[in-house]
């Protein structure tokens, strides 16, 4: 095959190939630009380019764009990449045109939309002119860099600015976790989670080699059931129970089996939990007679977390382990609800888990200093 563009290399031009060859530190590619360039010499091999390309595994278009840099522009040309003569993905310009391509994530999302999305504001950064056309995948890295990011949307407890009661009451919390660990004055955090009841409605197929578990989308859903759980932090225990209904009497009698069955010679046990209703010691009341619930209610010291607190609770933490290490599955009855549960809290027991708890008040008095009324001594 004719060759349009001929590689007749120089004594120098071959000396230095050969050296960025044998040397072996320049880029892979250029020292492959190299080797196609000294087969491709007329005067001393003079290969065709289906010999080079089959020699040096690349396409013979690849060895045909090296012949013409270097007949063209010369040998840096020709040892390097070929130059794109424009930009595989319309860029959005610095400065302005990011500024312009943030601002619409300010506001509102269009009508139909519930939120910002990548491909929303890649057809925005269109209609604003920004750029003639751009992707999605353009837009995530020009947000990626900036502080704003209207595309994402986290869900969290917002507590309360200049808020006295929240940090009273988040002192508190925090102080009692910092008391060193007492077996006659247990301190216990309490929480609670419904949990729906979901069966399978089609037979799970088990994994094979190479295949994984496989069940259907279809469920059906067998009612609701409620999971308390009281962990111990620095004790390294914790309970849980599973309730049809989760009413102030089924909390009282959770505190009952709490001080009579479970902690029964503690001389006072400190209970932390939230402010739901029917965490108050009136629901004592309303499950025993007078005399029953003031002595359980003696026995008692709750400390409330704030409203909008909850992750002040460390009862959360060892629910959100439950969560995950036990009831991301299909549970279709409150009796294997309550098998499964049981298994979790004996292995969780058996491994003495505790908490560590480090957050002080100087650290919340910094950190969370906008929580705190403003005050001019």
């Amino acid at each position: 095959m004719n060759k349009k563009y001929i590689v007749r290399l120089t004594d120098e031009e071959i000396e230095y190939l050969s050296e960025t060859v044998t040397k072996g530190k320049a880029a892979a590619y250029k020292i492959k630009h190299a080797n196609i360039l000294l087969k491709a010499d007329a005067d001393v091999s003079g290969w065709n380019d289906g010999q080079i390309s089959e020699a040096f595994s690349v396409h013979e278009c690849t060895v045909a764009g090296v012949r013409q840099r270097f007949v063209e522009e010369g040998l840096e040309a020709a040892l390097g990449r070929k130059k794109q003569s424009a930009p595989s993905r319309a860029r959005i310009p610095d400065g302005e045109g990011e500024a312009r391509l943030i601002a619409p994530g300010r506001g509102e999302p269009p009508e139909g939309h519930s939120r910002w999305t990548l491909r929303l504001l890649a057809d925005k950064a269109v209609e604003l002119e920004i750029a003639d056309s751009v992707s999605h995948e353009t837009v995530r890295q020009t947000l990626k860099k900036n502080e704003l990011k209207p595309h994402l949307r986290k869900c969290r407890v917002i507590p309360p600015e200049q808020n006295g009661e929240f940090a009273a009451r988040m002192e508190d919390i925090i102080e009692l976790y910092h008391r060193p660990y007492n077996p006659a004055i247990p301190m216990i955090c309490m929480d609670e989670q419904s949990r729906q009841l979901i069966g399978e409605t089609k037979k799970i197929i088990p994994a094979e080699p190479g295949k994984p578990e496989r069940a259907d989308y279809e469920y059906e859903r067998n009612g609701t059931a409620n999971i308390f759980i009281f962990t111990e932090p620095l004790g390294g225990q914790r309970h849980v129970s599973v309730t049809e209904r989760r009413t102030a009497p089924d909390r009282a009698e959770e505190i009952r089996q709490l001080a009579v069955v479970r902690y029964p010679e503690a001389d006072l046990i400190r209970l932390v939990c939230d402010n739901l209703n029917t965490h108050k010691i009136g629901s004592l009341y309303e499950a025993f007679s007078p005399e029953q619930a003031r002595r359980i209610a003696k026995r008692l010291e709750i400390h409330y977390t704030p409203k909008h607190g909850s992750w002040l609770n460390i009862a959360e933490i060892e629910l959100s382990a439950l969560t995950r290490q036990c009831l991301t599955r299909r549970i279709p009855d409150i009796e294997t609800l309550r098998n499964e549960t049981k298994i979790w809290e004996r292995r969780r027991n058996g491994q003495q888990k505790t908490v560590d708890w480090q957050f002080t008040a100087e650290d919340a008095r910094i950190k969370l200093r906008r929580i705190y009324p403003e005050f001019n001594s």
